[in-house]
């Protein structure tokens, strides 16, 4: 079923009031690029999402550890 105009906009305000976005660019002809994270995350039962958001997590406490 579709959804309505008023629930894609409802959705829309809520996104924008719960969540911040940050664009992470990878160049397409690079080693690591889109498609390689991609798969990697799926190969781990992973949502992209998810799976960038614990890459970052381990990344920041790794650091924490050095200091």
């Amino acid at each position: 079923m579709a959804m309505s105009k008023a629930h894609i906009a409802a959705t829309n305000r809520y996104n924008a009031k719960t969540y911040d976005r940050i664009l992470l660019k990878v160049r397409k002809d690079a080693e690591i690029n889109s498609e390689f994270i991609r798969k990697h995350a799926a190969d781990r039962g992973e949502s992209l999402n998810g799976f960038l958001l614990r890459a970052v997590k381990e990344a920041i406490e790794r650091d924490k550890a050095t200091d």
